[in-house]
């Protein structure tokens, strides 16, 4: 797999999200072997960019990566990327903690459940209003004068924040969503200020949490997965946006690829910054999202999905 610059950070051009495994998400059926198994897979595919948070759990998904990659020795092939900055209230729902203290105590008990003495990308999960960015940062940046971080990343902000942020300490990357149906960071700018700066731009639901790989039904969403409560995933909407997959879905015939390869390769096209960070708990999946790095889109194909309605409802 080719390499691709995140703010100084060295990363295979697909990261793997790891939320799915734990949390959010149907994890009835989640197994803690095929899990092991998916980590190792990815690692040996090239994947060197793992991203998890506190509370994905809370607090179990950085166990995980302890348990299945860090204490199986591959510590030294993969880069930790974590969260601070949310806590958990439910499955739909969470706080905003920004305040120095609690970013110092939460990176001490992430290092702790990650096994490791350093986290290489900490990223601030959402911006607290009630704490100045500036505090927020700033705490921050101590943690890497400290050696307990090697670098910082911004998730969910406005070019503003980045600018703020960035004044007090480099922001090597900033994480938002944005897939074929989501392009809130294309439309305020975001993502052309981090290819302008430097910063890498790390792109979650590449997949449009599942629903552009065309193998999502609205009767197979539980009433505790966190997508239930999405406007997207009502029964109404997935079947209104289904010419969003229909065109997908004519691209990848094109290139015999799936429908998830074409939407990976539609990311990968927006810039050599951008990382998409495709989640699975399945080696199945893993394998497919992987290979669409191999996959190159036409600029036929660019404007074909350019020119695909867009979704009937929003994200959230």
């Amino acid at each position: 797999m080719h390499t691709r610059s995140l703010g100084g950070l060295a990363v295979g051009e697909i990261g793997l999200g790891c939320m799915p495994m734990s949390w959010a998400y149907s994890v009835n059926d989640a197994d803690d072997q095929e899990i092991r198994a998916t980590l190792h897979r990815a690692i040996d595919l090239g994947v060197t960019l793992l991203d998890t948070a506190d509370v994905y759990g809370p607090y179990t998904n950085e166990e995980l990566i302890g348990r299945w990659v860090v204490a199986d020795g591959l510590r030294d092939r993969v880069l930790l990327a974590t969260k601070v900055g949310l806590t958990h209230i439910d499955t739909t729902s969470y706080g905003r903690n920004g305040s120095p203290e609690h970013i110092k105590a939460a990176c001490d008990a992430s290092l702790h459940r990650l096994q490791t003495d350093s986290i290489d990308l900490y990223q601030l999960h959402r911006v607290d209003p009630k704490v100045p960015l500036a505090e927020t940062w700033g705490a921050m940046s101590e943690l890497v004068t400290a050696g307990k971080v090697r670098h910082l990343g911004l998730s969910e902000v406005s070019v503003e924040e980045i600018a703020e942020a960035h004044r007090i300490y480099p922001v090597a990357t900033v994480q938002s969503e944005l897939s074929i149906w989501t392009h809130d960071a294309m439309e305020n700018g975001v993502l052309a200020h981090c290819a302008r700066t430097g910063i890498g731009f790390l792109a979650y639901s590449p997949l449009g949490r599942g629903y552009l790989t065309g193998q999502l039904s609205s009767d197979g969403i539980s009433n505790s997965d966190f997508r239930s409560s999405n406007p997207r995933f009502s029964a109404e909407a997935m079947m209104a946006n289904e010419s969003i997959l229909s065109g997908i879905a004519r691209v990848a015939q094109k290139h015999s690829a799936t429908s998830a390869q074409v939407a990976l390769a539609w990311v990968l096209a927006q810039g050599e910054h951008v990382v998409p960070i495709p989640g699975t708990k399945r080696r199945r999946w893993l394998e497919e999202n992987v290979a669409a790095a191999n996959l190159s889109l036409t600029d036929a194909d660019l404007d074909t999905i350019t020119a695909l309605p867009r979704p009937s409802a929003p994200r959230y």
